[in-house]
């Protein structure tokens, strides 16, 4: 059994690895003793993180973004490739955020704003010296079955389908001279990119088998936290422990229109729209009838296969190392 905390690092990712001689100064200085892994391949954090948790280890930080804290929380699950839903290895280990990616929506969303990096490090020191439950918060997660329900993944954020998967396709396409501006500023070029080539694609969307929205879209999402795409308030009243996805859907939008909303976004205020809707379940399927139709998906910043998809919530999935801010 090896109950010494774990350090997981997007080795692949500039600005995490430009954060991560600051935590280990600061986790060294207060004696706090941890392993680390940087990792090799897309999934390697998931591997790690599994075999870890198997072997005894109750506390993992994730030094990156949203995509290498999705995949390290992965690693927390059963493998299931049947119906049943994934069950936590080991409810009582805990997952850290050392947030130093491109968007780092979800610890956004566990804070209601954006926190510097020392807040996650001394919340990650706290946690290692006393892990007790006061601080931590336990959310839901979401089963993400894609490319025809055959690919299997771990939602803690959001996914978007359509042109938000074809915006993170492009984030992660895009070279040096980009990835020196902020989050926001990447998606939004990216998601002016994706509009440009953009067509609305005929998409049905059944929510708890009882609820069908259908007709030609411009933007799906599912999402667990409120921001996504480094910033936009998605889902303005969504809660990371409800038990629900919320299931975002917007039709007959223009180009134009669509510029819009980008501007009103990052405030939530694209929900005024009529040809918006949010709409909250426990189940979602999303399917396209044409191949050349299909939507790629995103989840947690990562293009992860294309639709037919379908999305499950996984009520008390999973416990986030946490400690309010003192100051508020």
């Amino acid at each position: 059994m090896n109950s010494t905390p774990l350090l997981i690092i997007n080795d692949a990712a500039a600005r995490a690895r430009r954060a991560l001689p600051y935590i280990q100064q600061q986790l060294d200085q207060n004696g706090v003793r941890y392993d680390l892994h940087r990792t090799t391949a897309p999934g390697d954090a998931t591997s790690r993180a599994r075999t870890a948790i198997e072997e005894g280890c109750s506390l993992i930080g994730v030094v990156g973004g949203d995509g290498t804290l999705s995949e390290a929380a992965g690693g927390y699950f059963t493998v299931s490739n049947h119906d049943d839903l994934p069950t936590a290895i080991n409810p009582a280990a805990a997952i850290a955020i050392l947030p130093s990616g491109t968007g780092n929506d979800f610890a956004r969303t566990l804070m209601g704003k954006r926190a510097e990096i020392d807040h996650w490090i001394q919340a990650f020191i706290t946690y290692a010296r006393d892990p007790n439950e006061k601080n931590t918060r336990v959310v839901d997660a979401i089963r993400a079955r894609t490319d025809n329900y055959r690919r299997h993944v771990i939602c803690i954020n959001a996914s978007t389908l359509g042109l938000g998967g074809e915006t993170a396709a492009r984030v992660a396409a895009q070279g040096q001279s980009m990835r020196r501006f902020s989050g926001e500023t990447r998606f939004v070029a990216a998601a002016l990119g994706a509009l440009a080539a953009w067509r609305e694609r005929p998409v049905k969307v059944r929510i708890d088998d009882e609820i069908v929205i259908e007709g030609p879209m411009n933007l799906l999402a599912v999402a667990n936290a409120r921001f996504a795409g480094g910033g936009m308030m998605l889902s303005p009243q969504a809660e990371l422990d409800d038990a629900r996805l919320d299931v975002v859907t917007a039709s007959g939008l223009s180009r134009p229109g669509i510029l819009h909303e980008l501007t009103r976004i990052h405030e939530g205020g694209h929900v005024a729209n009529p040809k918006v809707k949010i709409v909250q379940g426990r189940s979602v399927d999303i399917q396209t009838v044409a191949p050349e139709d299909a939507l790629l998906i995103e989840i947690d910043g990562n293009v992860s296969g294309r639709t037919p998809a379908d999305y499950r919530i996984i009520p008390n999935a999973i416990r986030i190392v946490f400690v309010k801010d003192r100051k508020e």
